[in-house]
């Protein structure tokens, strides 16, 4: 039977610059649906990426009522660990409910969203074909940039002269957003920040 775990967890505040921070949310996915290219990725991304993205899946799928993000509240106060806990629940039960969907899970920004660290402005261009790499392309880019995780760690061990050429940078022109940040997968959630 088909699964998919999704989980967003390890807030953490980034400055943009001397004035202005924000938090971003590790988003880990693991699964063993056909319809993911990589069966566990994890990557960081920021509530406004959430907003493009629910923006993005409600105009491809006009006749689904996609589920609600949490509120955007003036009164947010990211020194406040239980407002970031409810959003980062909110964030979460969101994805949840997307990857349920077998129409959203059509949609490539989705797919980029969850397993690549493109910027919103890459993803789209990714999607209409303005880049040099497929959708599948980034993913399995990203992933050689990223591999952390323990199965994965372990079959580069088993295979260490074939696996040089990950290391290897790629002509694709694939970029991360500015605002990634690498993330320690860990297969258990982190533990909560006080």
């Amino acid at each position: 039977q088909e699964f998919v775990t999704v989980l967003v967890r390890d807030p953490r505040t980034q400055k943009e610059d001397s004035w202005h921070s924000y938090i971003d949310y590790e988003i880990f996915i693991h699964t063993n649906s056909m319809c993911f290219t990589r069966k566990t990725s994890c990557v960081r991304r920021r509530f406004r990426e959430f907003v493009w993205l629910r923006q993005r899946l409600q105009s491809n799928a006009v006749l689904i009522q996609l589920p609600e993000l949490p509120s955007k509240t003036p009164f947010f106060n990211m020194n406040n660990p239980h407002h970031v806990d409810h959003r980062r629940q909110g964030l979460q039960e969101f994805l949840e409910k997307i990857v349920q969907d077998t129409l959203l899970l059509s949609d490539s920004r989705l797919h980029l969203f969850l397993q690549t660290q493109l910027s919103p402005e890459d993803m789209e261009a990714c999607v209409s074909g303005q880049t040099k790499y497929s959708v599948a392309d980034a993913i399995h880019e990203f992933a050689s940039l990223n591999r952390r995780f323990p199965i994965e760690d372990e079959e580069s061990k088993k295979g260490k002269n074939d696996a040089d050429s990950d290391s290897e940078s790629s002509s694709s022109g694939l970029r991360p957003s500015d605002d990634s940040i690498s993330c320690g997968c860990k297969a258990s959630p982190a533990s909560e920040e006080s």
